[in-house]
């Protein structure tokens, strides 16, 4: 979760309004009525869902079959569960060209407790075997192991000195309740101090538009209702895991963690499984596309 600090949005209501309906209705057309179920899957693409049996004799891995390999992907999954024993050290800030922010932050909750850090890890190492099962090398910025952090400009540069192909930063919003769906956060084009992102800003929004789109049709959730304007995009230029990366990122907030009915989603293995299954899609969507 990242929260907009130090100035009041005032949302104008009609005018968004015809926006929000041309973006839900592009949305609806492409995964159709949103209808999470029991398990947050959607129709025609039931949890556990039987499939067809083959007797065929197991041949050798195609191409095909590993459409990823030669790829390098970085999985950054936000925050970390020791963050708030670590107050001192993840409050310090760092340089991410167009301001200072803090390393890091403890990141949100669920009312009942469930800590982005570890919603965001869970679906991270679920996405890391997804892909490399496509043959992709996959990083993560961190594994559980840290005592905190790593800091934003640390998890910038380690997708930047892997010459990560795609990384997507995963994340859950902390917003008020009623606020529901998800949004990808793109890089805008910045050129200011050490930040240059004039580069990577086309190919993010390609890298974002696939994740998001994916990702629709595999949680069967509903872009965000209080972000883009019924996109499901939104750009920015204050990130420091954004504005300090040198290859093609993006930041997912897969859905608001303080909504009790997205909250319910997110708390499910099955439903995390699915927002790994997207991710996964949309990065190798975005991938085979460049080929």
């Amino acid at each position: 979760m990242f929260k907009r600090k130090g100035r009041t949005t005032v949302v104008v209501v009609a005018a968004l309004v015809p926006v929000c309906a041309a973006g839900w209705l592009v949305w609806d057309a492409a995964i159709g009525p949103d209808n999470p179920g029991r398990n947050g899957d959607h129709p025609g693409k039931r949890l556990g869902a039987s499939r067809p049996h083959t007797s065929a004799a197991p041949s050798a891995p195609s191409a095909a079959a590993k459409p990823l390999a030669g790829k390098v992907v970085v999985l950054d999954p936000g925050h970390n569960t020791r963050n708030n024993r670590h107050t001192a050290e993840i409050n310090r800030k760092v340089d991410i060209g167009t301001a200072r922010k803090e390393c890091d932050t403890t990141g949100t909750a669920t009312n009942a407790g469930y800590a982005e850090a570890a919603f965001t890890l869970d679906v991270s190492r679920r996405a890391r075997a997804l892909l490399e099962a496509r043959g992709a090398t996959v990083k993560l910025t961190h594994d559980g192991g840290r005592a905190y952090g790593p800091c934003i400009d640390e998890r910038a540069r380690i997708g930047n000195k892997a010459k990560a192909d795609a990384v997507v930063s995963v994340h859950g919003d902390g917003s008020a309740a009623g606020n529901r769906g998800f949004h990808v956060i793109l890089p805008a084009a910045v050129h200011r101090g050490i930040a240059d992102t004039r580069g990577i800003s086309a190919p993010s929004k390609l890298l974002g538009t696939a994740v998001g789109r994916h990702f629709a049709a595999e949680t069967g959730t509903r872009p965000s209702n209080y972000i883009g304007g019924g996109t499901g995009l939104d750009v920015r230029r204050d990130l420091g895991g954004l504005n300090l990366s040198t290859v093609p990122k993006v930041l997912l907030e897969c859905g608001n963690m303080r909504d009790p009915k997205d909250a319910a989603l997110m708390t499910s293995a099955a439903w995390r499984q699915r927002a790994a299954e997207g991710i996964a899609d949309g990065i190798t969507a975005f991938l085979e596309d460049r080929e």
